[in-house]
């Protein structure tokens, strides 16, 4: 299958999750392959609701591990708290004014705007409030709700790669063990069966609102 989208572009991106693991579970493969293939990749990576101090160290760790050998990157931490970001509305858009202010991205990955955790809804929301001439892709994260849709953009990924990203992100949070959704067989499922929708062997899927080609 031909790709319309060339990732070669890509200079500056802009990660955006409300927990940590989201960008990791979401879209780790996609940054991966993002930095092998742009020598020289600066790197935005803003988790918002790290209250929990064992959380919010468990995901600078991983940020790390995850952006390694981009040119450039800056991890940001927030403290507000989880499942409750919709009610602390106005210090999360002030400081999405102030992401927009500091950095101009070539390309965002945020959550998806029909996702039912009511965190991941508002950040997708406010990404596309906030930025109007970057390209913005919605990832989707593997959980209780059943929410998962008919995305419209893939990322093709070799299968070293989505088994490095998974265990990547199983030996990054210890404390998310216990979940049941949690483990390599799932996560590794999910990209497998995106994959199999874009005739390639794994894939991270994505949805594209719009594109200018």
């Amino acid at each position: 299958m031909n790709s319309l989208v060339d990732m070669h572009r890509v200079k500056r991106l802009l990660c955006l999750g409300a927990h940590p693991d989201d960008i990791e579970l979401g879209a780790g493969g996609t940054v991966m392959r993002l930095i092998e293939q742009n020598p020289g990749l600066r790197i935005r990576w803003v988790v918002f609701c790290g209250s929990d101090p064992v959380r919010a160290e468990e995901a600078r760790a991983s940020a790390a591990i995850f952006t390694d050998g981009a040119g450039q990157v800056q991890v940001e931490v927030h403290g507000f708290r989880d499942a409750f970001l919709p009610w602390q509305g106005e210090p999360v858009k002030n400081l999405f004014e102030t992401l927009k202010r500091d950095f101009v991205p070539d390309l965002i990955l945020t959550h998806c705007d029909d996702d039912r955790h009511q965190d991941h809804r508002l950040l997708s929301q406010l990404t596309w409030n906030t930025w109007r001439d970057q390209q913005i892709l919605e990832y989707e994260i593997l959980k209780w709700d059943g929410d998962l849709g008919r995305p419209n953009l893939y990322v093709a990924l070799d299968e070293l790669l989505c088994r490095r990203k998974v265990r990547q992100a199983l030996d990054a949070f210890p404390s998310q063990r216990s979940r049941h959704w949690f483990t390599e067989d799932a996560l590794l499922a999910l990209m497998r069966i995106r994959g199999v929708e874009c005739s390639s062997g794994f894939a991270e899927a994505f949805y594209a609102r719009k594109m200018i080609w």
